[in-house]
């Protein structure tokens, strides 16, 4: 069973940072293959980047345009994947989840066999 917990999100505004964390409790971290969604008020959810098991193979949704970055961190046990979200906008505002997958690394959704309860993005204009 793999637990996943977010955390990071908040108000900040437009053209401000954050940094998102996602804990996934469990051993086989190093195995997991992780993503990070997120739903905007009367959205449906949408893929905003992925990487693999290894963090040699990062995916990112368009819209990101170079303003995200996803990364992992394995050491010393830390089994946590960040995004990191530069010039924010207020159409980046949504509930931000994290994903894992022992099997899959990419934009589908389906996929994804663990999730975490997400945490609010906020950006004011």
């Amino acid at each position: 069973q793999v637990q996943l917990v977010e955390s990071g999100g908040g108000l900040v505004q437009a053209g401000g940072s954050l940094r998102l964390s996602c804990l996934a409790s469990v051993r086989t971290f190093g195995s997991l293959n992780l993503g990070w969604f997120r739903q905007a008020p009367e959205k449906e959810r949408e893929f905003v980047a992925a990487i693999n098991w290894n963090g040699d193979t990062t995916y990112y949704a368009d819209f990101v345009k170079g303003r995200f970055t996803i990364s992992r961190d394995d050491a010393n046990a830390k089994n946590t994947v960040y995004l990191v979200l530069n010039s924010l906008k207020p159409e980046d505002t949504a509930v931000y989840y994290c994903a894992a997958s022992l099997r899959y690394t990419g934009r589908r959704e389906a996929p994804y066999d663990y999730w975490g309860q997400g945490t609010q993005v906020t950006v004011s204009s």
